[in-house]
């Protein structure tokens, strides 16, 4: 797998608690936004992603995002 798989094209808007976060990034995980560790044996890792406060967060599920784990609209072009 060279390119990620798009899980969505949208992105998952969560209410998201403070904590780190491991936001998949190779697009086959089943727990999406985050990693399952589906990655494992490709040339994918997950992004860690240190959340300080409670807020709302659109994480990107097209995995094209240039923002890393937030959404910037690239789903509008796939």
């Amino acid at each position: 797998m060279s390119q990620p798989i798009i899980a969505q094209k949208a992105p998952m808007v969560k209410d998201t608690a403070p904590g780190t976060y491991w936001w998949c990034t190779c697009g086959a995980s089943k727990s999406q936004p985050f990693c399952d560790g589906s990655h494992k044996g490709t040339a994918f890792s997950p992004l860690q992603v240190e959340v300080a406060e409670q807020k709302t967060i659109a994480w990107c599920a097209c995995k094209h995002s240039g923002n890393g784990a937030a959404c910037d609209g690239s789903h509008k072009k796939l």
